[in-house]
């Protein structure tokens, strides 16, 4: 028998990783999956139907714009972790730790801005101007809609509509919680508060590392090389 004294210590339990919060377009989802299925629905039934070099044509078409579907619409997503950002572009993939980051800019398009001067487009958050003249609408007939409410309540309040009760009135706090934001301006500060509270950790430290997807620009490439070829063979 073993002594107590020369028994292992017990492990101790592994601390719970933090998860990376994902931010996607939705619209790009729904668009890239509606087109990949009227590709594939044209591709099959010209390689079933087709005649001659029609279903190797097919073939190679949908090599070479499949992957440039996924690219641009399924594969683009943002994932911001507690040390990093990392942005899955349409063919990049871009690692950035907080302590790279300079900001986060948004203009007609969302971008982060590294230390060292580069700039880096966030696919998966794109910038819908619509959006934003939509909100701020909304913005005006909310704040609207909250004097109108404060100057009832006013009115009512005090000396039966006193000076004194349009202050009291006035002084209320606005209905809204805050500004009206457009979704992806609402992300962007997400993360800027993000990099906020953690440019300045240790483990937030690092270099930025870009890789290229070859797993999308190889298919791509090779059924443009077969889409020549068999455009040039006639």
């Amino acid at each position: 028998m073993t002594s107590p004294e020369s028994q292992p210590p017990a492990p101790q339990p592994a601390e719970p990783e933090s998860k990376d919060r994902v931010y996607r377009s939705a619209p790009a989802i729904a668009g890239g999956v509606l087109l990949l299925a009227i590709a594939g629905w044209l591709g099959v039934d010209a390689v079933i139907s087709g005649e001659g070099r029609t279903p190797w044509l097919a073939l190679a078409l949908l090599l070479l714009v499949v992957p440039l579907v996924v690219a641009f619409t399924l594969r683009p997503a943002v994932y911001a972790g507690d040390d990093r950002l990392r942005i899955r572009n349409p063919f990049r993939i871009v690692v950035v730790p907080w302590g790279q980051v300079a900001s986060l800019r948004s203009a007609y398009s969302n971008e982060v801005l590294t230390e060292s001067g580069a700039k880096y487009q966030l696919w998966a958050v794109p910038v819908s101007l619509r959006a934003r003249k939509k909100a701020a609408r909304r913005e005006m007939r909310a704040t609207a809609q909250a004097r109108r409410e404060m100057g009832r309540e006013g009115s009512r309040g005090g000396a039966l509509g006193t000076t004194e009760g349009l202050r009291q009135g006035f002084s209320r706090e606005p209905m809204s919680d805050g500004p009206v934001r457009a979704e992806t301006d609402r992300i962007m500060d997400d993360l800027r508060g993000l990099h906020e509270a953690r440019r300045q950790a240790e483990s937030a430290r690092g270099e930025v590392t870009v890789r290229w997807a070859y797993e999308v620009l190889a298919p791509a490439v090779a059924g443009a090389v077969l889409v020549l070829i068999l455009v040039v063979l006639g």
